[in-house]
């Protein structure tokens, strides 16, 4: 990828922006070129004190932006025919459905090119340039957090279609004896309803970072994030699953510990269906964390500034 432009990117998250800028992957990973904001329950505000903090970097560097990219969680308009395109759509999150997030930075920075695209497939597409899924055409990115998405790649194109994946609100087959209501506004019990860091927080009463490594809870998530992404590979056949945010770092139990119940259930889910050795002795080749750690998202915006039109210097990068 060539890296000569100065470029901005913005993973908007559900509970915190974060921003960066820089020339690829090494000015990311400095401190000093990145900020972060909490998201918020005002959008114009967080959209301005964003944008503040990105033209503060263009003075420091005496040189404009040539392009951003925005990496954005969802449910958004990705279909630039609908006068939606760039907006937030139906959201649980206070204040922000309906927002006009891409027109806010392209009104902050007008004539340049913005990518845009879901929190998950900007993770993805930095995962496919600098971490766990280079050199793959077809894997899938998921976070678990203050919700769940999944993103990624099908035939070397990012997952699009009416609208973008929102695999996070799939149903899943209830643990006996398991009563939880689950916390979704819209679903309750989806998977983003019994397994979201918020999910985990109102079963337990306690955040999933402050769990202890023998809290059944932990059970309960594994049993459903196996079984979810179970059903994922059965619909999509990814090559790899990237497991990501802040549940999977597994609270007390660590990460280790948490990806090694998934893996376990996981396989079992499958019930050899699936005799594949990626999904059953090497299963810890195919369920992974992400390579980039914190930084896929954000640098997953820069991969979508960099493909931003008007905004490459001839990078490679997934067919739309």
């Amino acid at each position: 990828m060539g890296e000569k432009a100065f470029r901005g990117a913005v993973e908007a998250g559900g509970t915190k922006f974060v921003c960066a800028v820089g020339a690829g992957l090494d000015d990311i990973r400095r401190p000093e070129n990145r900020a972060v904001f909490p998201t918020g329950d005002d959008p114009a505000a967080t959209l301005a004190a964003v944008a503040g903090w990105l033209k503060s970097r263009e003075d420091r560097r005496g040189a404009p932006l040539a392009a951003l990219g925005v990496a954005s969680f969802g449910p958004v308009c990705l279909d630039k025919a609908l006068p939606d395109y760039g907006r937030v759509m139906t959201t649980p999150k206070p204040g922000w459905s309906g927002f006009d997030l891409l027109g806010a930075l392209g009104r902050a920075f007008p004539g340049r090119p913005i990518g845009f695209d879901t929190d998950v497939n900007g993770a993805a597409l930095g995962e496919r340039e600098w971490g766990a899924a280079r050199g793959l055409d077809d894997f899938l990115y998921v976070t678990i957090g203050t919700g769940i998405g999944v993103g990624g790649l099908a035939g070397g194109r990012l997952l699009h279609g009416l609208t973008h994946p929102e695999m996070g609100h799939i149903g899943l087959r209830r643990l006996a004896g398991d009563v939880f209501p689950g916390v979704c506004p819209f679903h309750g019990d989806c998977w983003e309803g019994l397994c979201s860091g918020p999910a985990m927080a109102a079963r337990t009463g306690t955040a999933a970072e402050d769990l202890s490594a023998d809290h059944p809870a932990w059970e309960h998530e594994a049993a459903y994030v196996a079984e979810a992404l179970a059903t994922v590979t059965y619909a999509l056949s990814p090559r790899r699953i990237i497991l990501g945010g802040s549940v999977p770092k597994g609270g007390r139990l660590g990460e280790e510990g948490f990806f090694a119940k998934v893996r376990e259930r996981f396989v079992a889910t499958l019930g050899g269906y699936l005799p594949d050795e990626r999904l059953t002795a090497r299963v810890a080749e195919y369920i992974v964390p992400p390579g980039l750690g914190e930084l896929a998202g954000v640098a997953g915006a820069y991969c979508l500034a960099c493909a931003a039109p008007g905004g490459r210097e001839g990078e490679t990068r997934p067919k739309p």
